[in-house]
């Protein structure tokens, strides 16, 4: 369901724009980056933050 809601996403916008996704679970941090660049898309940065979310950049392709 979060690849649902972060396709949503970006569908709305522009190629070259970026998205900042949070994200929480081992499934969502293997699943998502893996099925955006596999629809098109970049990942250009993925660090965990304070508070233990990991934070994913994503250029739309």
């Amino acid at each position: 369901m979060t690849f649902v809601r972060t396709r949503l996403a970006l569908d709305r916008l522009v190629a070259g724009q970026t998205l900042l996704v949070l994200l929480r679970g081992d499934e969502p941090v293997r699943n998502v980056p893996e099925t955006a660049r596999a629809q098109g898309h970049t990942v250009l940065k993925q660090e965990i933050d304070a508070e233990g979310r990991t934070r994913l950049l994503l250029r739309k392709g």
